[in-house]
């Protein structure tokens, strides 16, 4: 089976370790690039090509909701999974409008990461 490369968009490095550790505990998958900000994300995106984002909405020099915009002008099949924290739901809402295919709350649950996984891929 082909693995499922990822990228983690997160300005908070504890953050994108924690979710690195949970998905890479899943074979099939692997963590090909992270970035701190939403222009960061973008390079990444287009440089790395990643099936699935995982992408924080509030970050510094540009927020997720952007840069989600941003990716899927230039990357269409690429799906992403927004990272929020409680009481971001307008703001999740608007990233889907955008674009996004599902999000997960901070603090994470690890089924709750890997059952979004699943969904944007279908498996």
């Amino acid at each position: 089976m082909e693995k499922l490369n990822i990228m983690i968009v997160d300005d908070a490095i504890f953050m994108r370790t924690l979710l690195k550790r949970m998905i890479e505990e899943v074979e099939e998958y692997t963590v090909v690039g992270e970035a701190g900000n939403g222009l960061e994300a973008i390079k990444q995106a287009k440089k790395l090509k990643p099936d699935i984002i995982t992408m924080d909405i509030t970050m510094p020099d540009m927020d997720g909701i952007t840069a989600v915009k941003e990716i899927l002008a230039v990357c269409p099949d690429i799906k992403i999974i927004m990272v929020s924290a409680m009481g971001q739901q307008s703001m999740v809402l608007d990233a889907i409008k955008n674009g996004a295919k599902d999000f997960i709350v901070k603090p994470f649950d690890k089924s709750r990461v890997l059952d979004a996984i699943g969904r944007v891929t279908g498996k």
